[in-house]
Order: C-alpha cells, then sequence, then structure tokens
C-alpha cells in the first residue's frame, strides 16, 4: 500500500495529512475552509484516494494560509506515497465537464516543479471564498509533489462549477498519473532511469 502521513506545524497552520493512493475514495477532511473541504473531497473520491486532513489555521486572518499549507502538506503526502515512482504511469490527464464548464489537467511526476494555470474565473468569490486561492493551492501541491501540472478551465459561467471541474479533473488526472502498470513494474518511467 501506498501510503503517507505528513504532519506540519508553522505559527501560522498545524496539519495532518493521511493518504492512501491505492483506496477507496474514502475521506475525513476538516480544513476550517468549507469550500476547501467540499474540493479536497473531489480529489478523494475521483482519485480513488483515501484521505483524511485536518487543519487548524488562522482563518481569523483570512483563509490564504490554510489552503496554501494544505496544498503544500498534501503534496508532501503524495510524493512520500509514490516513493521512486517505479511502474508507475507517470502522466495523466482528464476533462471534467459540470453542465456549462469544462476543464482539463494534465500531469507529469517528472520530478521538476512547475504550474501553468489559466482558470478565467467569473467572481471573485464563490460564498466566502477567494478564488485566487484555487491557484495557491496548486502551487504548494506541484513545489511539494515536484509535478509538471497545467490546468485549464476551457469554458465557464459559473465560478463554482469551474473550480469543482478542475478539481475534478485534477483527481482523476492524479489517479491515472499514480496507477501501477503491471507491464512496468519495478521500472521507473523514463529513458534517465531517475524521476
Amino acid at each position: 500500500m501506498r501510503t503517507a502521513e505528513i504532519i506540519r506545524h508553522t505559527n501560522e497552520t498545524k496539519i495532518k495529512v493521511t493518504i492512501n493512493l491505492d483506496g477507496t475514495g474514502q475521506q475525513s477532511i476538516h480544513t476550517g475552509v468549507p469550500f476547501l473541504d467540499h474540493m479536497l473531497d473531489q480529489i478523494a473520491r475521483h482519485g480513488m484516494i483515501d484521505m483524511q486532513i485536518e487543519c487548524d489555521g488562522d482563518t481569523h486572518i483570512d483563509d490564504h494560509h490554510s489552503v496554501e499549507d494544505i496544498g503544500i502538506s498534501l503534496g508532501m503526502a503524495v510524493a512520500k506515497a509514490v516513493g521512486d515512482k517505479k511502474g508507475m504511469n507517470r502522466y495523466g490527464h482528464a476533462y471534467v465537464p459540470l453542465d456549462e464548464a469544462l476543464s482539463r489537467v494534465v500531469m507529469d511526476f517528472s520530478g521538476r516543479p512547475g504550474l501553468e494555470f489559466h482558470v478565467p474565473f467569473t467572481r471573485a468569490l464563490i460564498g466566502r471564498f477567494d478564488v485566487d486561492l484555487v491557484r495557491e493551492f496548486f502551487q504548494g501541491f506541484v513545489n511539494h509533489a515536484l509535478i509538471t501540472l497545467h490546468i485549464d478551465n476551457l469554458r465557464g459561467i459559473n465560478a463554482h462549477h469551474q473550480a469543482e471541474t478542475v478539481f475534478k479533473a485534477f483527481g482523476r488526472a492524479l489517479r491515472m498519473a499514480t496507477t501501477l502498470d503491471p507491464r512496468s513494474a519495478g521500472i521507473i518511467p523514463s529513458t534517465k532511469g531517475v524521476l
């Protein structure tokens, strides 16, 4: 089982993340940021990742530190769980629609952090959630999972739908990339021999 636990404490947040990449999508998520809980649930369910996330953050200031630090912690957990990446697909992609919205996510467990994020949100807030934090979450994830990640919202009018298609597509692409291919058992998926 490819599992990991990360405990990360700063002056701004106290976070515990536990994941199982070979799970069934079971989750227990309590971040103090309700919309983020909803989005993380999408990653767990569509990524088939068992996930427990607890965060005690300084949300009395705003949600920024919690959202960014959860992205960092989840990225660290995924990097730890995939290990040397032997036998893994490495690449993943998904298109996900939700009514009028459509997003595409493509990733590569390249060992190099890189984010291309193109989501033209139609409003600044979803409830009380600042949509700028979606990028901050994924930037934190990318920097610590060491992946190349391209996120494109191809169309959408409703900002909730735009965000939800991004997180669902991310979960599905993550599932594809981390799936083990029995034909590649014990082989690092790179001509360089290391990722």
